[in-house]
């Protein structure tokens, strides 16, 4: 036997139907136009538990560069800003994620132009009807105007199972970042709007979710304080998965001269935090 040491948690991926399926037969570059997607780095499907013990569904939009590397969605600043969000109305594990979209969207365009894709929006309902028609889900949190287009445009065809579902639709985490720069507005002011509205949704997505731990719904203030991220948990990434992979540190980057090369290039770097080993000899 080897050495007895910490037992580590993974997520297993997509080893039970319909979900070996629905990996198994993935859109690509067929469906999925290269200008408007960096199909080039592969499909991201989920974050979460896909064994039926999910109570909230989160629907965001797209993978990000810490995504392209983990294999798993929203596990960057977006994804430790929704952890605490989560944590703050009592779930802890009990959630899956999925986005609108496989892959990375490239340019701006793209993303509301996309929606009207009907292959992409086929495969994506299939997932949306395999966790929510056959599951004990009772809310959904939807990260922005893409995910709630979608979200809408699939209940309309399934009302009677819609109508059983709570839907929290907020901004995006990364919404304050996004709109500064767009609008030119005060970081510190877009960020204050943000977290007011995710006040606003705190008490009636907590009343649709039986918690599994401690619920607390003080909220948020104006900027982001300590605590309101959250580590992402070992057990939704990959065997093996670094512990610094769950940090919110970033360590991926899109590096490169050009945009043909920042597209081409994603630079990784071991966060100096993690730099456990020993000094190297000069």
């Amino acid at each position: 036997m080897g050495v007895v040491g910490v037992v580590h948690q993974s997520c297993p991926g997509y080893v039970n139907e319909p979900f070996a399926s629905l990996a198994g037969g993935y859109p690509g570059g067929e469906v999925y136009p290269a200008e408007d997607f960096r199909v080039e780095w592969g499909p991201i499907f989920h974050r979460g538990r896909l064994d039926g013990t999910a109570r909230v569904l989160v629907l965001g939009q797209d993978p990000a560069t810490h995504e392209a590397i983990s294999r798993r969605i929203l596990v960057g600043e977006a994804g430790q800003r929704l952890q605490g969000l989560l944590a703050k109305v009592g779930i802890s594990q009990s959630y899956v994620m999925l986005n609108v979209y496989l892959y990375s969207l490239y340019g701006q365009g793209g993303g509301p132009r996309q929606l009207k894709n009907a292959p992409i929006t086929d495969y994506r309902n299939d997932w949306l009807d395999a966790l929510l028609t056959t599951t004990d889900i009772t809310a959904v949190v939807a990260l922005g105007d893409l995910a709630t287009t979608a979200y809408t445009a699939w209940a309309a065809g399934r009302p009677s199972v819609a109508n059983g579902l709570h839907l929290s639709s907020i901004r995006h985490p990364t919404y304050a970042e996004g709109a500064a720069r767009g609008s030119g507005r005060p970081l510190a002011e877009t960020t204050a709007e943000q977290l007011a509205n995710w006040n606003e949704h705190l008490p009636a997505l907590a009343a649709h979710l039986e918690p599994e731990a401690p619920v607390d719904l003080t909220p948020y203030g104006t900027i982001w304080a300590s605590g309101d991220l959250a580590l992402i948990p070992e057990r939704d990434l990959p065997a093996g998965t670094p512990v610094w992979w769950r940090d919110v540190a970033a360590w991926a980057v899109r590096s490169g001269k050009d945009a043909q090369q920042k597209r081409a290039t994603i630079t990784v770097t071991v966060p100096k935090g993690a730099r456990t080993w020993p000094p190297l000899p000069k």
